[in-house]
């Protein structure tokens, strides 16, 4: 046991050394540039810089009063959510408790003294242009675990434009004749779906953000001035969920408003922080990780946002740990939108997961991508291609990054029963994901053998 604790000490100890290391480096290569910064970013006064970082970059416990009191003070702008984003304590919430507010940061960092930073504090679900092309997307990180969230969610928007509304919409037309209201209203759809998923359709909760702090934390629990004034919201019918959503949906999509933490404070305990551990087996303890310097989202958490439970692995039910003899637990249920993987680096070396097909085939045409560690989504709007084998001959497959530089939906034709997609290519066919693109890699592993043709696009990704 001794033996255990020492590893798991020694294991946060160079995880903090990594964070602390990647802001040096970055803060290195700020003051380098000076007013250079990338387009998009606000170069901030140098004094707010400092003071931000001693309050939300350092990985010290608050030590005294005093200092809980002056770190509170340091908070300004940048991480400051408006007062137009909160919520009146008058509203009926249920204040957070110090005892779930540090329940809720080991379920997620796997200890008190860890807080979001900045890339996810900026984070929030804003829609591409009304009425364009690219109506119906959401703009993503490039990286780090908000982009998993915002891509999950995105891909219960698609649900929600194509396969949820009354009329019948399964057109790539009611896609993109989509207005700032819809917009709003699909959102609201897909976060009530997933929350109230997570609560195993019978309960789902909200929380929201108050302009007062509900406790003082505890001296080994490190303030962050936001989830001390969250309040909790919780409901017994999904139309309630849906409705609260709407009612507040400036707090989710706009700028400064923290919408992907709230949301995924919001999932957390809407599946609750017992399930969640109760989820997991013994490979995971908590929900992120840290690497290059951010917080990534572990397949728990993945699957806890497409399946409502927050199990480890991707395969079919539980399978036995050859070398501890424990269980390992995957997937139970087929979800709405399922999951495909490919990864060049664990495929040259034997290591990619294999996906069930409780996640490669869902209940509708849509998946969240996991390609080379970066996310997107593919979908159909036939709603029959994963339940009549003949349409599986030949069909289309429309793809989007989330990025900004995207300005169209990328339509892909996949061909599954003409030929073998490796025949003309004899002199590859030992390393064949070296010559094609990640994103055909993907499909294949799905479809195995499948043609694919970009219909004129240069192929990416």
């Amino acid at each position: 046991m001794q033996m255990d604790a020492d590893v798991e000490a020694s294991s946060e100890i160079d995880e903090i050394l990594q964070q602390i290391a990647e802001l040096d480096k970055w803060r290195e290569i700020f003051n380098s540039r000076g007013s250079e910064l990338p387009q998009g970013y606000l170069k901030r006064p140098s004094e707010k810089i400092k003071s931000e970082e001693d309050s939300e970059d350092s990985s010290r416990p608050a030590t005294s009063a005093h200092h809980v009191s002056a770190q509170n003070e340091q908070f300004t702008a940048p991480y400051s959510i408006p007062q137009t984003l909160t919520v009146s304590l008058s509203l009926g919430g249920q204040p957070l408790s110090p005892e779930l507010a540090v329940s809720l940061r080991n379920i997620l960092f796997g200890n008190t003294f860890h807080v979001f930073n900045y890339e996810w504090k900026k984070s929030f679900f804003k829609f591409r242009e009304p009425f364009s092309e690219m109506a119906y997307a959401l703009e993503t990180e490039r990286l780090g675990g908000a982009c998993t969230i915002q891509m999950v969610v995105q891909g219960h928007i698609i649900k929600y434009l194509l396969f949820d509304q009354s009329v019948n919409s399964c057109t790539m037309r009611s896609m993109v004749t989509v207005g700032e209201n819809e917009q709003r209203k699909a959102l609201a759809a897909a976060l009530s779906d997933i929350l109230w998923t997570a609560g195993e359709e019978q309960t789902a909760t909200v929380c929201l953000v108050t302009s007062e702090r509900c406790f003082t934390p505890h001296m080994d629990y490190k303030l962050d001035n936001f989830t001390e004034r969250l309040q909790i919201f919780t409901f017994k019918e999904k139309e309630d969920v849906r409705s609260f959503i709407w009612e507040h949906i400036q707090c989710f999509k706009e700028e400064g408003s923290h919408g992907i933490i709230l949301f995924l404070y919001s999932l957390i305990f809407s599946r609750t922080i017992d399930k969640i551990r109760a989820d997991f087996d013994c490979t995971t303890t908590h929900l992120l990780h840290l690497s290059l310097g951010n917080f990534v989202c572990r397949q728990a958490l993945l699957n806890l946002l497409l399946t409502g439970h927050a199990t480890p692995q991707v395969f079919n039910g539980t399978s036995l740990n050859d070398e501890q003899h424990k269980a390992l637990h995957g997937v139970l249920t087929r979800s709405h939108v399922g999951y495909l993987l490919w990864n060049r680096e664990q495929f040259n070396h034997a290591q990619l997961p294999l996906v069930g097909s409780m996640l490669k085939t869902p209940r509708l045409p849509i998946w969240v991508c996991n390609i080379n560690g970066t996310y997107s989504v593919l979908f159909s709007p036939n709603r029959s291609l994963l339940s009549d084998w003949k349409m599986e001959h030949l069909f289309q497959l429309y793809f989007y990054n989330g990025y900004p530089t995207q300005l169209s939906t990328t339509m892909l034709t996949i061909d599954t029963h003409s030929h073998h997609w490796e025949a003309e290519h004899n002199d590859i066919q030992e390393y064949p994901e070296k010559k094609f693109p990640s994103v055909e890699m993907t499909i294949r592993t799905k479809w195995e053998g499948a043609v694919i043709d970009w219909n004129g696009t240069v192929p990416f990704f």
